[in-house]
């Protein structure tokens, strides 16, 4: 059973250990908090993947452009273009628009959980309740449900 703290937007997720699936796997983190943006960065050191930050939005679309990751996590509450407006970009871009996305806030209301739905994300993570393992857990959850 998931716990509150993550909002699957496929319906039920199976959280088993997937082991190194993240071995050279790139990940995007879109994040402004400095703090949460070093915790997720350390515990996804562990996995192997290549990592990307960006603390903005502009820079984050031309990061998914040039590096076209495997998966985006995407914070919603950011300087310039919000996560929503990213997320509208990187839906409408045909280059880009099959990367998974995550979305990772402290917005937490129903309304923002279905706007990000409608907008196209894979899963909705609360950054209050949710722990570094289980933003793992999810990554690899989503990454193993997609098909090249």
């Amino acid at each position: 059973m998931q716990s509150d703290a993550v909002k699957s937007l496929e319906g039920e997720f199976n959280q088993k250990e997937v082991g190194n699936s993240l071995d050279g796997k790139k990940i995007v983190l879109v994040e402004d908090d400095q703090f949460l943006e070093e915790i997720i960065t350390r515990k996804l050191a562990n996995t192997k993947c290549v990592l990307f930050h960006a603390s903005e939005g502009e820079k984050a679309l031309e990061i998914i452009s040039r590096e076209l990751p495997d998966i985006v996590m995407l914070d919603i509450i950011l300087p310039g273009i919000d996560g929503f407006e990213i997320l509208r970009r990187i839906k409408s871009n045909p280059e880009i628009k099959n990367i998974p996305v995550i979305l990772l806030s402290n917005l937490g209301q129903e309304g923002d959980i279905e706007k990000g739905k409608s907008l196209g994300a894979n899963r909705f993570l609360i950054k209050a309740t949710v722990t570094p393992d289980e933003i793992v857990s999810q990554i690899e959850g989503v990454l193993s449900g997609v098909k090249k």
